[in-house]
């Protein structure tokens, strides 16, 4: 163990709770792609075994690279990285791979995979909000001054995002909003923001549910109904999702046991939660949820002991942000939310997804490395 360490640094906790997380993504992702290896590759659940295993591995990769990296230089990447996510969002848009009527995704050339433009501007935003509210702590509660211009990159990434992601602009928001009540944004604009985008929200929906059923826009309306009425037969994957769930009771079939896994449309990704009750039960679906709340603690930990502003916020943005997305995913699952198709983090199969993930744990842990470090030198004296 003393030579694991001695390459690894940073909070220890957070480390087990990734590796779990992966273990955890390993066996359930197995167990759940056997309709997607007999529609693709004639039942070779190996292949998808062996490419989602790979691509756990380069997100550990990534992360042991962004956590020796010193915290203090993503302040500089977060402003290479928000230049470089704009445009994206904007050609996505115009040009990207649609998935049920969404250009969510661009396709990497060589690796011919998928990259969804918005966790590159996730990371990037959160990142640059760190930056911009640590940079303005003077004047913190100046409207002109921190306020505004904090504000506009926040509207335009979320503004970018919303038309093919509505519950990732939404997400995003939320969490931005949390940052800047963090990083000492005057009460009463954040309050009047609320507002305003309560009211928006109002009118959308209204908007929403008196349009056609055509493009995007009509599976916003038909999942808003769905979930509103209560209809979960008139949204097949949530009717799966709670038989998945009822069938599994207390301790679960059994890894490998899912039988919900041929009905789901996405047992690997965004339902992945659900399986994970059916094969291990409410003990096993606790464990994931405790899991998280652990690394939301962590992170927690790691922002209040961190010396500068701009680590503090970057850990808490980052932690809350992974989270907040893993609540949704598990409510999503159980009916407490509308589908969202938003996937839970370390553990549904992905690509770029996970990449992102791992590149936001290191992160993390380069705050936690980076004060230690500093800590025991401060010691040393």
């Amino acid at each position: 163990m003393q030579a694991i360490y001695k390459y690894i640094k940073g909070d220890r906790v957070i480390w087990a709770v990734v590796l779990l997380l992966a273990i955890c993504s390993i066996l359930v992702v197995y167990s759940s792609i056997v309709t997607l290896a007999y529609k693709y590759q004639g039942g070779n659940t190996e292949f998808f075994l062996f490419k989602h295993s790979i691509i756990l591995g380069v997100g550990f990769m990534l992360m042991y690279f962004a956590h020796k990296v010193n915290y203090r230089y993503y302040s500089r990447i977060s402003q290479i990285a928000l230049i470089l996510a704009i445009p994206l969002l904007g050609f996505t848009l115009l040009t990207g791979q649609s998935i049920n009527e969404a250009s969510r995704w661009l396709v990497i050339p060589v690796i011919n995979q998928t990259f969804q433009t918005s966790d590159l501007a996730k990371l990037a935003l959160i990142m640059f909000l760190a930056r911009m509210l640590s940079k303005r702590q003077d004047n913190i509660k100046d409207f002109n001054q921190a306020f505004v211009p904090i504000m506009i990159p926040v509207l335009l990434v979320c503004g970018l995002i919303l038309p093919a992601n509505f519950s990732t602009a939404a997400m995003l928001f939320v969490t931005s909003l949390v940052v800047m009540f963090i990083g000492r944004i005057n009460l009463a604009y954040i309050i009047s923001l609320i507002s305003i985008g309560v009211v928006c929200f109002v009118i959308f929906i209204a908007v929403v549910m008196n349009s056609e059923n055509t493009g995007r826009v009509g599976t916003w309306k038909s999942r808003i109904e769905h979930f509103v009425e209560g209809d979960s037969e008139g949204n097949y994957q949530v009717e799966q999702s709670k038989v998945a769930i009822a069938t599994g009771g207390i301790i679960g079939k059994g890894p490998g046991g899912s039988t919900q896994r041929n009905f789901l449309p996405h047992p690997y990704s965004d339902f992945i939660f659900a399986i994970v009750i059916e094969e291990y039960g409410i003990v096993g679906g606790f464990i994931i949820l405790l899991l998280y709340l652990i690394l939301l603690y962590r992170g927690i930990i790691i922002a209040r002991g961190a010396p500068q502003t701009f680590g503090s916020l970057l850990a808490i943005g980052l932690s809350f942000s992974l989270v907040f997305q893993a609540m949704i995913n598990m409510a999503v699952a159980v009916n407490l939310f509308p589908v969202t198709g938003q996937p839970l983090p370390m553990v549904s199969m992905g690509g770029t997804s996970i990449w992102f993930t791992c590149l936001a744990i290191g992160i993390i842990l380069s705050v936690s490395r980076q004060t230690e470090l500093e800590s025991k030198e401060l010691a040393n004296g």
